[in-house]
């Protein structure tokens, strides 16, 4: 597949940084050679914002292997989870995670949850220290209501919240209720994984598939790539889809830059609507 555009670059919250609106997910990902190779081929098309997390047993050490030599160009997400997001651990936890990642800092790093299991405001003690170790560069979190968000930015204080990583496709777009306009008014990043609806994506020939079939054709532009297109029509908005092959990372890489014009959103907003 021949790539047709440079990757459009957004404000990442207030990070200061520019970064990819379509990224790499590396949920459940191995070291098998094809998967190393896919995530090489999406920063070699400009996918460059790769996500992690310690949680992803093993997908560390792989990410490690795939930015090897090429760190300076990738902005490094990585994840703390809920039952180590003490004040101590989440620095021990960014420790240990900048060990399999090879790297002596991470660009953002987010609570994965709110496991309730200890206050927010202790992460994000930990969170501060880290910033101020030069350990991180920004602070985000993931999985989080308005409630949370404010809850973060307290104990953060002077250090801006940067994004909240949460679940956003078509098939679920609650987060366009309050979480996304909250984060929109506030310069926080909204990043959607699982864009796809992991393998419950609506069906070939299904009257929501054919909907977005014909959108498509009118962009020259597959149905996934017409849902990536919505789903980062606002600023704010990044995605951050899992390929699992070449094709597909090539796929998800051509279909950035599209604009939807105000009908064809319409017709998706119908089709499938907020609930």
């Amino acid at each position: 597949m021949e790539y047709k555009k440079k990757m459009e670059r957004r404000p990442f919250g207030k990070s200061g940084a520019l970064v990819p609106v379509l990224g790499q997910g590396t949920w459940q990902v191995t070291s098998h050679q094809d998967v190393v190779a896919t995530l090489r081929r999406g920063l070699d098309l400009g996918m460059t914002h790769i996500d992690t997390a310690e949680l992803y047993t093993g997908a560390e050490r792989v990410v490690a292997k795939v930015i090897d030599g090429h760190r300076d160009e990738v902005y490094l997400v990585s994840k703390v989870m809920p039952e180590n997001a003490t004040r101590v651990g989440t620095v021990a936890a960014c420790e240990q995670s900048l060990r399999r990642l090879r790297t002596d800092h991470l660009d953002c790093y987010l609570l994965h949850w709110n496991g309730g299991i200890h206050p927010i405001a202790a992460c994000m003690d930990g969170m501060r220290d880290l910033v101020e170790a030069g350990k991180i560069r920004s602070v985000g979190v993931s999985n989080f209501d308005v409630r949370e968000m404010e809850e973060a930015q307290e104990a953060l204080g002077d250090i801006p919240l940067t994004c909240n990583q949460v679940r956003y496709n078509l098939g679920d777009r609650v987060i366009e209720r309050d979480v996304l306009p909250w984060c929109a008014a506030r310069g926080v990043a909204v990043v959607g994984y699982s864009p796809f609806n992991v393998g419950d994506f609506y069906m070939p020939g299904s009257r929501e598939w054919s909907t977005l079939e014909r959108i498509g054709q009118q962009y020259d532009a597959t149905v996934r790539q017409v849902v990536l297109a919505f789903l980062t029509r606002e600023p704010a908005a990044f995605a951050i889809p899992k390929a699992s092959s070449l094709r597909h990372v090539e796929e998800n890489a051509d279909g950035q830059g599209i604009e939807l014009n105000a009908e064809d959103n319409a017709v998706i907003n119908a089709t499938f609507p907020v609930v």
